[in-house]
């Protein structure tokens, strides 16, 4: 049976208890039923993309057997309770709805139930940045960073990575698949995509979108689907 994902997106009270998670939750996440993916993440400042650490907020995104699993994890579990006592937490369930790629050579759109892209969708993309191509990675990521921050149909965008140095990604909320593929034809991003081919700048990557839904809190203090 195909599975479902989850986001979720967590503003702890300090930076020591953000961090202390980021290291423990993990080998506890690696023993939940059910749990068949997951990867604890840092994020970006705001809703910036460019380099740069909010160190009070991370991230983690998940794949699950089915829907059950992810209810009982939601409902009972330690690590899912203190994400919903910290000082601000936001969650999402994700149906698949396409893509292409792997996340540390795990094929995760190929896992999950197929959902619908017809209204507002969810986007996760994620490379490994080669070393050699770091710099000229940073340096053509601020004028795309630009370029979303205006893009009508955007609701909210988070940046991603998790160690070492180089494993990045974004996760994004739209409007409508047509707003989402009007950014990815914008001049800027387009010319930033050819590079990433000729140049050779990813070890790894992944692009998949998802049918959001079942939501729950807030993120920057408003719930993205509501």
């Amino acid at each position: 049976m195909a599975g479902v994902a989850s986001f979720h997106l967590t503003t702890w009270r300090t930076t020591g208890t953000a961090w202390s998670h980021l290291g423990r939750d993990r080998l506890t996440l690696a023993r939940v039923p059910g749990l068949d993916f997951v990867r604890l993440l840092g994020t970006g400042r705001g809703s910036s993309t460019r380099p740069g650490a909010d160190r009070r907020r991370t991230a983690a995104f998940a794949v699950w057997r089915d829907e059950a699993a992810l209810e009982e994890f939601l409902a009972v579990h330690p690590v899912a309770a203190r994400w919903h006592a910290a000082a601000e937490h936001w969650s999402v369930r994700l149906r698949g709805a396409g893509g292409h790629g792997s996340w540390r050579g795990v094929e995760v759109p190929a896992r999950l139930q197929r959902g619908s892209d017809a209204g507002r969708v969810a986007i996760l993309t994620r490379a490994d940045v080669r070393a050699a191509a770091w710099r000229r990675f940073g340096r053509a990521g601020g004028p795309v960073d630009d370029e979303l921050a205006g893009t009508t149909g955007l609701i909210a965008v988070v940046a991603v990575g998790e160690a070492p140095i180089g494993r990045l990604g974004t996760f994004s909320v739209w409007q409508s698949l047509a707003a989402m593929r009007a950014f990815a034809a914008s001049r800027r991003h387009t010319e930033v995509v050819v590079r990433t081919r000729r140049e050779r700048w990813y070890g790894e990557e992944m692009f998949a979108r998802f049918e959001p839904y079942g939501s729950r809190g807030t993120w920057d203090g408003r719930d993205p689907l509501a």
